[in-house]
């Protein structure tokens, strides 16, 4: 797995952990959610920026095959 990926999918997970956190407890700084909110789209930017960069890469791979 490549490096971005892994902090990609630590990012999504770290702002949802915060968004679930934001919810659950009464009494919580709106900011929490907010932060929370745009940690995970970082990271989902982030992916999909990758996804399109490398989304051609198996077919260099098809044509070595044949």
């Amino acid at each position: 797995m490549n490096n971005s990926q892994v902090i990609n999918t630590i990012l999504i997970f770290l702002g949802g952990a915060l968004l679930l956190y934001a919810i659950s407890v009464d009494d919580v700084s709106p900011y929490f959610k907010i932060i929370g909110l745009i940690i995970i789209m970082l990271g989902l930017y982030r992916a999909t920026n990758f996804w399109v960069a490398t989304k051609d890469d198996h077919e260099g791979q098809n044509e070595s095959d044949k």
